[in-house]
């Protein structure tokens, strides 16, 4: 039987003018917004795939005013949604993991964000068995962060309040702040995540789903 684990999201709603500023130019507001939106449901699609996956949603933004708002909001009932709260990015990533650990008490959080589209269901599966094996996984990133984050006990996950985030050292002051709690991560694949038009090109080459034609839409 396959051992059951959380696999917690934490998504921004795809708002034009909010979501995926980066890519603007050579995206419109509006293309950003429709890739970040194919990027979270083909995310949603692979974690609704994976054996063994409890799937739960940190959200935070106005996802009425979203791109693909409708096919968002039915993919999310697959799922359990929490509201993200919290000030800075790595606080309220604390506090998703406490509310994902208070909600389904017992397992463990294997966290993901929705800017790697290319994720697949046996990459996951293949992490939450090392998280059975280790008391947590880290999943890097080419830009110095990191893609996932998995923890047998969430409430290490506290660590993360006091981390800088979205800077070229954070997955080394991550692996350092776990280990100094007693939970030294095994390092998981590399996956680059989307945050400039070069990356998402690069994704969109390796990846299935929505997320290729949502990125071919800049270049029409």
């Amino acid at each position: 039987m396959t051992a059951r684990f959380c696999l917690l999201v934490v998504a921004k709603a795809p708002v034009p003018g909010f979501a995926k500023t980066r890519l603007c130019p050579p995206a419109s507001p509006d293309q950003a917004a429709e890739i970040a939106a194919a990027a979270l449901l083909d995310t949603l699609d692979a974690v609704a795939a994976t054996p063994g996956a409890v799937p739960v949603v940190a959200v935070t933004g106005d996802f009425a005013a979203a791109a693909r708002s409708a096919e968002i909001r039915r993919a999310l009932t697959r799922t359990t949604v929490l509201d993200q709260r919290g000030g800075p990015f790595g606080e309220r990533l604390a506090n998703a993991h406490a509310d994902t650990a208070a909600r389904h008490p017992g397992l463990p959080v294997l966290q993901i964000g929705m800017d790697t589209p290319q994720v697949r269901p046996e990459l996951l599966a293949a992490a939450a068995a090392d998280l059975a094996a280790h008391q947590a996984v880290l999943g890097r990133a080419p830009d110095g962060g990191w893609w996932a984050l998995g923890l047998r006990d969430p409430a290490a996950a506290r660590v993360l309040a006091d981390v800088p985030m979205s800077r070229s050292d954070t997955g080394n002051r991550t692996h350092a702040a776990l280990s100094r709690r007693g939970a030294v991560p095994r390092e998981l694949a590399e996956l680059s995540d989307v945050d400039t038009m070069a990356d998402a090109r690069a994704v969109a080459s390796v990846c299935r789903g929505r997320f290729p034609a949502a990125v071919a839409a800049v270049t029409r």
